[in-house]
């Protein structure tokens, strides 16, 4: 049986760290949509709702407001926020927000998978451990 493969947004204005992580994911079986910015985001929720959410939150049309408005959009979804400019206040603000996991920026590639792994609906992308 086939299982269809994960389909993860990334969201990041950076557009090197956004081709770093969708190539990533991508070597790994994931199937990849990226946004630039938090209402692009927010259309391509809407457009075709993804098992993962990989966003940062300092970035054009980012913020609380838009993990609240993201949350809304995506309910059940897990959302992954990727931050550098983090601290416990703005963790625990993000949590309030919805969101599943917190990173800060910089962000191991092994500890991502880890988290992708332990958290994402379906698992064809080869995160989980292998027997």
């Amino acid at each position: 049986m086939r299982h269809r493969s994960c389909l993860i947004l990334v969201v990041d204005d950076d557009p090197a760290m956004r081709s770093l992580l969708a190539d990533e994911l991508q070597d790994q079986g994931c199937c990849v949509v990226e946004s630039h910015n938090g209402d692009h985001a927010l259309m391509q929720v809407r457009t075709r709702l993804p098992d993962l959410i990989i966003t940062d939150l300092k970035m054009p049309v980012g913020g609380f407001g838009y993990l609240r408005d993201l949350r809304a959009a995506a309910p059940q979804c897990p959302i992954v926020l990727m931050t550098a400019f983090g601290d416990a206040q703005t963790k625990t603000k993000a949590k309030e927000c919805g969101i599943t996991v917190y990173l800060d920026k910089p962000v191991r590639i092994s500890t991502l998978k880890d988290v992708i792994g332990r958290i994402c609906p379906l698992h064809p992308c080869r995160y989980r451990s292998r027997p």
